[in-house]
């Protein structure tokens, strides 16, 4: 069903500020910017080894990021895992009765096809499901 881990999700409220803690501190290589406007974040891909860290700042006080700082401040958002297959694994999550925030892929990062697993089906654990774009 999955791959490989995708990313590890973090939000921030600054996210310059995040961008140069990852690289000037961490070492890490920023690796692509994008604002995705369907999910309401700013979002930065951050690369060390073969991992990722993917930055996330809301673009306005009403999006899920937004909210989640509110109530939880910044911090470690989500866990990503990569898929083939989206829409066969959804299927399979909803068959064993897993609780879904998204029934259907929506667009992520880079043209990927994104959809997220509610936290309480896993653990207290964000879980959002990739599959990357054919051409990453």
């Amino acid at each position: 069903m999955f791959g490989e881990i995708d990313h590890i999700g973090i939000a921030v409220e600054d996210l310059d500020g995040a961008i140069a803690l990852y690289r000037d501190q961490l070492g890490m290589r920023e690796q692509h910017r994008e604002t995705v406007e369907e999910q309401g974040v700013h979002a930065v891909l951050l690369e060390i080894g073969d991992a990722h860290i993917e930055l996330i700042a809301p673009i306005g006080p009403e999006t899920g990021v937004a909210r989640f700082i509110e109530r939880n401040g910044p911090g470690m958002h989500h866990v990503a895992y990569r898929t083939d297959d989206i829409d066969d694994t959804l299927r399979r999550l909803v068959e064993q009765g897993m609780r879904m925030i998204d029934r259907e892929p929506r667009v992520g990062i880079r043209g990927s096809r994104v959809a997220f697993v509610h936290p309480k089906s896993t653990g207290g654990v964000l879980t959002e499901i990739v599959q990357p774009a054919e051409d990453h």
